[in-house]
């Protein structure tokens, strides 16, 4: 006989999983949107779009994203989120396409992020650990480390914005680690929300690997 928690626990555990499969079929469909305007960009040979276009279009986008997020609509404004960013990452590709061996470095940091990411959603998976105790050293991480990059850039320090990579990559790990456990621990009821988040991790974790790997392997040559 089912008792009253037991009803209630098996309940959860069903919105759990539906928001973990529409978050993962939705992330695919992301990373496709996101793959094809990168190439477009990098085919086209497209300007980037500016460091205060860029900051603006993905705080923009992102707050839209979240206005929407509890209606049909929350989906299109994934994907005007993530196919910016695709947009946005073909400059770099484009110059990272300049060295001899530019093509592998991108093969090598996409099957990196995507060997990271399915490590570590395994792990959250297969173990259930609460993570969710991290997510206010992730947030002061990613904002010191974000003012830091600013400075890098605007001050041409390549030593500061190599350091911050590493940072980076090691936060959006964690951050992958983190939007997991929410959802399985019910922290992430919205679907649309926890794609983005996963995206956006995803996406950071790429881009830091990218210049790591282009700075100590990339061959003029």
């Amino acid at each position: 006989m089912f008792t009253q928690q037991t009803v209630i626990r098996n309940s959860s555990t069903l919105v759990i999983n539906q928001v973990l499969r529409n978050t993962y079929w939705l992330l695919g469909l992301s990373i496709l949107v996101s793959a094809a305007t990168a190439w477009l960009s990098v085919a086209y040979h497209l300007p980037g779009p500016g460091l205060i276009f860029y900051i603006g279009g993905i705080f923009g986008l992102s707050y839209l994203t979240r206005v929407l997020a509890h209606s049909a609509w929350g989906i299109a404004a994934v994907f005007l989120f993530t196919a910016f960013l695709g947009y946005a990452l073909g400059p770099l590709l484009n110059q990272i396409l300049g060295f001899s061996n530019g093509a592998q470095i991108i093969a090598t940091a996409f099957s990196a992020t995507g060997l990271i990411f399915f490590s570590l959603s395994a792990y959250a998976l297969t173990t259930k650990k609460d993570f969710n105790y991290m997510g206010g050293f992730l947030f002061a991480g990613v904002l010191s480390a974000f003012i830091l990059g600013l400075a890098g850039i605007i001050f041409q320090l390549p030593a500061l914005n190599l350091l911050i990579s590493f940072v980076f990559t090691i936060l959006s790990s964690g951050l992958i680690l983190f939007h997991t456990s929410s959802i399985i621990h019910g922290g992430e009821r919205n679907y649309i929300l926890a794609t983005v988040s996963i995206f956006v991790a995803l996406f950071n974790l790429f881009v830091n690997l990218l210049h790591i790997l282009a700075t100590f392997a990339g061959n003029r040559d």
